[in-house]
């Protein structure tokens, strides 16, 4: 899962970046330091995975992991060029998802390139360059599907869809903020449009708002009634504190996280939040030579679940032999469920759950 994390310059974005990687990118009070997107691969955190470690002492430990892409600051005219324009642009229509960083803290010491805080200019001055280059996208397909429809009149309901959603992106739309059926859906994923991706919206608080209800930041409640509106994800994060919690590990964590009376770095709940949004699921497989997580889109079934692993696994698949989680640590031990009977036998169709662990049979 690759993760694209955007926004305006000198909105805490690098600053974001660098406390949930670790990777260092340059964060400086002046737009444009981040000139090559800037990539960390974080572990996903799993508890599980360590309890099955303790089982078995392998001798690999294997998380699923998150790539996280620090892409350059975007400014009106992106679109056309401005500021560092189209390249970046690019960047993300590589990502599976984009994480939308949106300063809604004031601080003097920190400029903001339009010279004022307010969230929902700054929300719709990249929804605009996205929609943008969108439009340009739309164009040339509709324009090829027009041609193609000269000897195939079968294109007639795509070139309606297609005329559908420019229309919604002239009145200033999110592609994903429209209405599909699974068939459009179809369509409209192979035409990559950037305001088609999945968001979340991390709004930037200060540190004082930590842990409110944020009833009283209004630019964050009009960035939240946006976010309903167009079935976006919202969350509220500090940067800054990030960074500081990122240096910290264990009990001395745990204790700094308490005094701020939240349960979960702003990355925990990154990474939960960007699970649900693309609808992704984690199965294990575990042994005396490696315990491993494995990311899966929710209703895999077992054959291409096997295929994560290898395509001989998904060619060959025989069956899957499935306990859940909470079955094997209530037996204690694999062989303690195997006596009980609870390691189940599937097949072909059977649709891998969260924390199922698994043990492929193929043969090919």
């Amino acid at each position: 899962m690759k993760l694209g994390i955007v926004g305006l310059p000198n909105v805490g974005k690098s600053t974001l970046f660098n406390a949930i990687t670790n990777a260092g990118a340059e964060s400086a009070n002046y737009p444009f330091c981040t000139i090559d997107p800037n990539v960390g691969v974080v572990a996903v955190p799993d508890s599980r995975l360590d309890v099955l470690a303790e089982m078995y002492n392998p001798e690999k430990y294997t998380p699923a992991v998150i790539e996280f892409v620090d892409i350059a600051g975007l400014v009106k005219g992106a679109s056309k060029g401005e500021g560092l324009g189209n390249k970046f642009l690019s960047h993300i229509r590589e990502c599976d998802a984009i994480i939308h960083v949106v300063r809604c803290f004031e601080d003097s010491n920190i400029i903001h390139v339009d010279g004022s805080i307010d969230p929902m200019r700054d929300l719709e001055t990249i929804n605009m360059e996205l929609i943008f280059a969108d439009m340009e996208t739309l164009d040339r397909r509709i324009d090829r599907v027009r041609k193609a429809m000269k000897g195939d009149k079968s294109l007639g309901e795509e070139l309606a869809l297609l005329e559908r959603v420019a229309a919604g992106l002239a009145d200033g739309k999110n592609a994903r903020s429209l209405e599909y059926t699974e068939d459009e859906l179809t369509i409209m994923n192979d035409c990559q449009l950037l305001s088609m991706k999945p968001v979340i919206y991390a709004a930037n608080i200060a540190e004082d708002e930590i842990g409110s209800d944020m009833s009283d930041n209004e630019g964050y409640q009009k960035l939240a009634a946006y976010a309903e509106s167009e079935h976006a994800q919202i969350m509220p994060i500090c940067a800054g504190i990030e960074a500081e919690i990122a240096q910290l590990e264990g009990d001395e964590k745990a204790e700094f996280l308490a005094d701020l009376g939240i349960q979960e770095s702003g990355l925990d709940r990154l990474i939960k939040a960007s699970y649900s949004l693309l609808g992704l699921i984690s199965y294990l497989t575990a042994g005396p030579k490696e315990v491993r997580a494995w990311t899966i889109t929710k209703g895999t079934k077992a054959p291409q679940a096997a295929g994560k692993i290898h395509s001989d696994f998904e060619r060959g698949f025989i069956r899957a032999e499935v306990i859940g989680f909470d079955e094997l640590i209530a037996c204690g031990t694999m062989n303690a469920a195997k006596e009980k009977g609870l390691i189940r036998s599937e097949g072909k169709e059977y649709v891998i759950r969260d924390g199922d662990i698994v043990l492929f049979r193929f043969n090919v």
